[in-house]
């Protein structure tokens, strides 16, 4: 766990042992839920995901499913 301190523009520096031992990249999903924040990394190439999302619905539908998604994940972090 870290405390970080965000700057004048409102941005945040993940501590680069944090970025590490995730792997991270450059981008980041960042999901309001609620009480609190939810930071998921994001490959860099985004048909890198393992089979999250089917690639053959269209984009539309994809999104859709992403945010039942993460609206059913942010309800049960309430819980």
């Amino acid at each position: 766990m870290s405390i970080v301190e965000l700057g004048r523009k409102g941005r945040l520096t993940l501590p680069k042992k944090i970025r590490e031992s995730l792997g991270m990249g450059r981008k980041v999903l960042i999901i309001n839920a609620g009480d609190h924040l939810k930071v998921i990394p994001l490959p860099s190439d985004p048909f890198e995901v393992d089979g999250t999302l089917s690639l053959n619905k269209p984009f539309s539908e994809l999104r859709k499913q992403a945010e039942l998604i993460a609206e059913r994940e942010a309800r049960e972090k309430r819980s």
